[in-house]
């Protein structure tokens, strides 16, 4: 029963702003770092932690990639340019 609360979970994590995910984040760094916790509490928190940081990373990624497909017209504004797959 808890393996479909967790993948309902990692669902909802998904879909958590890039910085609420990073304060999170560092939340349970400081939280593993500053109290002495049991074994079984700290791998718990080490597992969050680690699929709170893909996250992140998962956004970052995507953010790159728009900044990437950035360009500037002949008047000086931004648009979005297609993605060129071929430059990979």
């Amino acid at each position: 029963m808890s393996k479909t609360v967790k993948t309902g979970d990692s669902a909802k994590a998904s879909s958590l702003p890039f910085e609420e995910a990073l304060q999170k984040l560092d939340a349970i760094v400081e939280t593993m770092e500053s109290d002495e916790l049991p074994l079984e509490t700290l791998i718990a928190r080490y597992e969050e932690g680690t699929r709170l940081a893909k996250i992140c990373q998962e956004k970052l990624a995507e953010a790159e990639l728009k900044i990437q497909q950035l360009e500037k017209n002949a008047a000086g504004e931004m648009k979005l340019k297609p993605l060129d797959l071929s430059e990979e």
